[in-house]
This record gives C-alpha cells, structure tokens and sequence, in this order.
C-alpha cells in the first residue's frame, strides 16, 4: 500500500543538524497518522506515494519544522512554585498555578535554566530554531480506521506543543515531568 493521506504509517528515523550532529534516533517503529496532526507538513508531502521498505532523506528550515525560537515563550518563575526534585530538562504542561498569567496555559513548557530563587521555563519545542536533516524508514503502511481519523492523532506528541486539555499523559515519564522528544 502507498502512503496516501489518512492512512496510518509506522516510522523509524535520525533527526540531524545541518551540521550532522544526532539530534534524535527512533530505533523502534512507531505508528503516525497521515493526514491528521501526528507529523509535520513536510514529512507528510515527502511521504506521500512511498511504500512500505522505502527510505526518505529531506532537511527541513525551522519554519517548516519546529518553528524559529521565540524568546517570548521565555517565563522567569519563582523556584518555590516548583517541586523540590526539580532539574533542567523536566517538562510541564502548563505553568504551575501562582506562575505568570500571561504565560499561554496550553503549552508544554521546558525547565532550561535553575536559580536559588527563580526557574527559567521555557515553551519554545526544543529544536526550534534548528534546520533538521531528517533520514526516515517507513517499516508499515496501513488504511486508518474511522475512529484513528476522528481523533487526528495516534497520540504521537511528538510534533506537538500544544497540550490537550483533560487527557492524562499515558507515558510514565511524560507524567513524571520527564521530557522525551519522541
């Protein structure tokens, strides 16, 4: 079967810079929705028509990757607010209540920098900013079922930074604050 829209693909990939250094390796297929909001626009176009077996090589500019970086999604919080095993890297979603109010609520937000007194949050992805050289696998191609293409997703979050309000994270160490690239 050829990758069309609304079809369900199982990916393998290395994410690289422009100046080859591994970004991120998914070793083990994972299944995406084509056509939904599991992969970015330009992964999509450039697997339309492959097969199950083919290989795709593409680089993509951080505007049609993960966005530029945006220094307003930069929040200073007071260090109390969060918990005491707190360490650079930790994901949240959302700030913690008490947190800047203008701070968009429906964002997955990254601890980058720890001070005595302050937490530096950051709500940028992170690899916005970078151009991606991208090698992927397709290891499957299936038809999507009716209720996969009613939810857009396959819950892949990992082109995401928007946070769906009222779902549990269901990966152990997305609840635990841990943040995964895929």
């Amino acid at each position: 079967m050829k990758i069309t829209p609304q079809c369900v693909v199982a990916l393998t990939w290395t994410l690289k810079d422009t100046l080859g250094e591994e970004l991120d390796v998914l070793e083990e297929p994972i299944e995406f929705l084509v056509g939904g909001n599991d992969l970015l626009a330009g992964l999509e176009e450039a697997l339309q028509g492959h097969v199950e077996g083919d290989t795709v090589e593409l680089q993509l500019e951080p505007q049609h990757a993960f966005g530029d970086y945006d220094d307003r999604l930069l929040f200073l919080e007071p260090r109390h607010l969060f918990p005491d095993n707190l360490e650079e890297g930790m994901g949240f979603e959302g700030l913690p209540e008490g947190c800047n109010a203008a701070a968009p609520r429906d964002r997955l937000y990254f601890v980058s920098d720890i001070y005595p007194d302050h937490v530096v949050m950051d709500g940028n992805h992170p690899l916005a900013g970078i151009a991606l050289r991208i090698h992927l696998k397709v290891h499957a191609v299936r038809e999507a079922l009716i209720s996969e293409i009613g939810r857009g997703t396959l819950g892949a979050g990992f082109f995401r930074m928007q946070v769906d309000n009222g779902d549990a994270p269901s990966d152990p160490d997305q609840a635990a604050g841990k943040p995964t690239l895929h």
